[in-house]
């Protein structure tokens, strides 16, 4: 790309009014047209006052009309300005030839010849105006675009991110030195051999590439707008190394996070249903002994019977607890029959319907994956029950090649996610479900309308899959 010249020290024309009352007198061809003027005027003055010197060539005298020649030639080099100036002077030098008596000067026909001048220098000298009043606007024009582009270039040459121009046939045509210094001398070659022929021009804005050095690098492609002509763009380079590896960190972080609280909910689940759930169902079992033996009255019986009861409570409660923390169906057959024990339960609390409906061939995922969804479900089925109201709500897995997609819709009194952010342990729910999803590599969307309910909608990636199909779903109530 080649410098362009910065115009902006390049002189600016006078106004219109600014050089009529200043005409270009340090000019040389401005006074030589003012000379033939007075040579042209002294010439006719003369052969009015001796017509018999050129009465055979020129009986009327030297013609008016003579004067088109230098008013014309001051129209075309001054404009307006110049024919008028040069049209006044002709006036003021030519007023003794009108005052010759005996109607020597013929007064009528020079009057006449010099109306028609005038109307000739203001017609012409108009036209040339506005010419070159339109050349200087496009030249200020120019001059502005150049230095538009001259700052481009400075700016292109000078920036640190590495940035190639390409032209209407994806070929790099131009490359300033970060490029160069990235990729090499590659002015002249296709795109697809610089980044590889998987690149996709039209989606490369905003895409991030980790190129042969090791860096991360977010490209951004943009129109450039110099040529009218040929469509060029320009594709720059962001090293993003640095914030990618904090966003990484972060992602590792969050992960072990996740990894450390499933790795306590699995013990406290074990310690559950190894000790406490054991000790209150001997104790059950001890109080129902201890209410036969002989020699207790009944009012003591009903009374340890009351409190078997209440211990089996407790037991029952405390093995729900340890299957909420984690349900042994998900590590031992996997997501669709962890799920349909979740439905169950709840659906069998009475306080909302639920349905479970499966789609695709359900086969086991990676651990990691199954663990995800099975809590996003989890937690989606608890916002429902516990802060919507709902009366139903529908959970829906779709198994397809390019991902498990899962569908959580609640009848109940929803929200407007825009109007105020949702408080307290909803909120907590909504941005551990997000950010599971997204260590997983997937998305979740939620969206709710205050009377009509909630949907919460989860894409996920498949992972690696194992070879043998997982059970079907229990029947639903």
């Amino acid at each position: 790309m080649t410098a362009p010249t910065d115009p902006s020290d390049a002189p600016r024309p006078r106004g219109l009014v600014d050089r009529l009352v200043r005409p270009p007198l340090a000019d040389g061809p401005f006074w030589i047209i003012q000379g033939t003027v007075l040579v042209i005027v002294a010439l006719h003055y003369f052969l009015d006052v001796h017509p018999d010197v050129a009465s055979g060539v020129l009986p009327s005298g030297l013609p008016v009309a003579v004067l088109v020649v230098p008013i014309g030639y001051a129209a075309l080099r001054y404009g307006l300005p110049g024919s008028l100036g040069t049209t006044a002077w002709t006036l003021v030098l030519w007023l003794p030839d009108l005052l010759l008596p005996h109607n020597e000067g013929h007064p009528g026909d020079d009057l006449l010849n010099f109306a028609v001048i005038v109307v000739v220098a203001v017609v012409f000298g108009r036209r040339v105006e506005t010419e070159r009043t339109t050349q200087a606007r496009i030249d200020s024009a120019n001059a502005r675009a150049l230095a538009v582009e001259a700052g481009y270039h400075r700016l292109f040459e000078s920036t640190r991110s590495p940035i190639v121009v390409l032209d209407e046939d994806v070929r790099v045509s131009d490359a300033n030195p970060a490029a160069t210094a990235l990729f090499g001398p590659v002015t002249g070659q296709p795109l697809a051999r610089v980044l590889g022929p998987d690149v996709d021009l039209a989606s490369l804005s905003g895409r991030v590439l980790t190129l042969e050095n090791g860096h991360d690098y977010r490209l951004d492609l943009v129109d450039m707008p110099f040529d009218s002509d040929e469509r060029r763009q320009q594709l720059s380079f962001e090293d993003v190394t640095e914030e990618r590896s904090e966003e990484r960190r972060a992602r590792l972080f969050a992960r072990q996070i996740v990894d450390l609280e499933e790795d306590q909910r699995r013990r406290l689940a074990r310690e559950l249903h190894d000790e406490p759930l054991q000790l209150f169902l001997h104790l059950a079992r001890r109080l129902e002994l201890l209410a036969h033996h002989e020699g207790v009255t009944e009012k003591m019986a009903a009374e340890l019977e009351r409190t078997r009861n209440q211990a089996l409570e407790a037991a029952t409660r405390l093995r729900s607890l340890a299957r909420d923390l984690r349900p042994p169906a998900l590590d031992q057959l996997g997501l669709v029959p962890a799920l349909s024990s979740l439905v169950a339960e709840i659906d069998d609390q009475g306080e909302a319907t639920i349905s479970l409906a499966v789609h695709g061939g359900p086969t086991r995922l990676a651990p990691e994956v199954e663990l995800g969804a099975f809590r996003i479900v989890q937690e989606s089925l608890r916002n429902a029950q516990r802060h919507a109201d709902a009366h139903h709500v529908d959970v829906v897995l779709d198994f397809a090649d390019e991902g498990l997609h899962l569908r959580v819709v609640d009848d109940g009194r929803g929200f407007d996610p825009h109007a105020a952010p949702v408080t307290g342990s909803a909120s907590l729910g909504l941005v551990g479900m997000r950010e599971r999803a997204r260590l997983l590599g997937g998305i979740v969307v939620l969206r709710s309308t205050p009377g009509i309910g909630t949907v919460v909608e989860a894409t996920l990636p498949t992972g690696a899959r194992e070879s043998h199909p997982a059970p079907a779903p229990a029947p639903g109530p």
